[in-house]
């Protein structure tokens, strides 16, 4: 690699960062707006227009607010562990492609560099979790200690789910490389099934694979429904619950990028990624990812928070066993030559039966206390 390549990467890794920083502070606004909508608020309004500032504001008190570390914590570590979290969720935007030829990848006599992307990706964003759990042990907290517990359960259990659904998709396309996988989504041209099919995109294939993809994301995340390792209401904030100023922002740094990154993951997997009509090809990714992020707002602002035993059963009882189900019926397709069709027909069947499983097992106490009440009222 020549010095002028070097020097070409160097810059492409600080505008990378620069502009996730931006879009860290713009979902941060966009996260308040779309959660005030829903609940019929106004949101941030006071720093500039429709509060457009609100997030330097929140910046600049994070960086000015004391930086306080507890006497008995491990100080060497307890400093380390925000670091070990937001590199890890940087370094997965070096495989994310926005566009055919950009990406940071994209440099010359280096174009190979990133054949195993899907890999690099879900490997290297397992490594937050070795952050999250140095930050609860470091802190000496036994609150902070019991949150680090729950996030290793949840992290590790999902991150079987997030892996098996890749692997489906990887299937599909016959190739783990991130590009090849978009490209595989061109309408007409995917080898799905040995056929030539006009609607391509991985998401009306396998859209089995796309539910599970998306809740193990939100899993790994974080979000709600899945936020009990950082649940005010439980477990005081979780590993982060001796951390403020700047250790406080690498956290949730982290977590905004990670969000943008399972957006991004979720267009390039299974919406076509950087392909669409008339618009160019890295503002459809935009738009693609942007959209993702809201869905998974709106999450937030719809479901409640689950119980610790309610979403480790529905990761180990549900996802799990329905991710190699999954996989199993993708290899069946493949193998068998079955038309395209068939693989999305079976996917949605499956879909549909344990979503309604999954209804009436969540309504069951419902249902058993309204049938009592009930009864009570006709003896009456």
């Amino acid at each position: 690699m020549r010095v002028l390549d070097i020097v070409f990467l160097i810059m492409g890794l600080v505008l990378l960062f620069v502009g996730l920083a931006v879009v860290v502070m713009f979902l941060t606004w966009l996260e308040r707006k779309v959660l005030a909508r829903i609940q019929s608020r106004l949101g941030p309004m006071r720093t500039a227009p429709y509060g457009l500032l609100q997030p330097v504001a929140d910046a600049v008190k994070l960086v000015f607010k004391e930086d306080v570390i507890p006497n008995w914590a491990s100080r060497f570590v307890f400093w380390m562990a925000p670091i070990l979290v937001a590199v890890p969720a940087f370094m997965i935007w070096f495989a994310i492609p926005a566009d055919r030829e950009l990406a940071i990848y994209k440099i010359p006599d280096a174009s190979n560099l990133f054949e195993l992307g899907l890999i690099y990706v879900l490997a290297i964003s397992a490594l937050s979790t070795v952050g999250v759990v140095l930050a609860g042990w470091s802190a000496g907290n036994k609150y902070s200690t019991l949150g680090t517990l729950r996030a290793a359960a949840q992290m590790l259990s999902y991150e079987i789910a997030l892996v098996m659904a890749a692997v489906g998709v990887a299937m599909l396309a016959g190739s783990i490389d991130l590009e090849s996988i978009v490209n595989a989504q061109v309408p007409g041209t995917a080898p799905i099934a040995g056929t030539r099919w006009p609607h391509a995109i991985f998401a009306v294939v396998q859209p089995l694979g796309l539910v599970i993809f998306f809740l193990a994301g939100l899993a790994e995340l974080s979000r709600t429904p899945f936020d009990i390792m950082q649940a005010e209401s439980e477990i005081v904030s979780g590993h982060m619950v001796e951390y403020s100023s700047s250790h406080f922002a690498g956290f949730y740094l982290a977590e905004y990028m990670n969000t943008f990154a399972i957006g991004a993951l979720v267009s390039l997997l299974f919406l076509g990624g950087w392909h669409g009509p008339l618009l160019p090809g890295w503002l459809w990714f935009v738009i693609k990812t942007f959209f993702v992020v809201c869905l998974i707002l709106w999450v937030r602002g719809t479901f409640p928070r689950l119980r610790i035993d309610q979403f480790m059963s529905f990761c180990w009882k549900a996802l799990i066993p329905l991710s190699f189900v999954n996989i199993a019926v993708t290899a069946i397709c493949l193998y068998y030559g079955w038309p395209a069709w068939g693989l999305t027909l079976i996917s949605l069947a499956i879909v549909i039966g344990a979503g309604y499983f999954l209804y009436r097992q969540i309504s069951a106490p419902a249902r058993e206390t309204r049938a009592r009440f009930h009864q009570r009222q006709e003896a009456a």
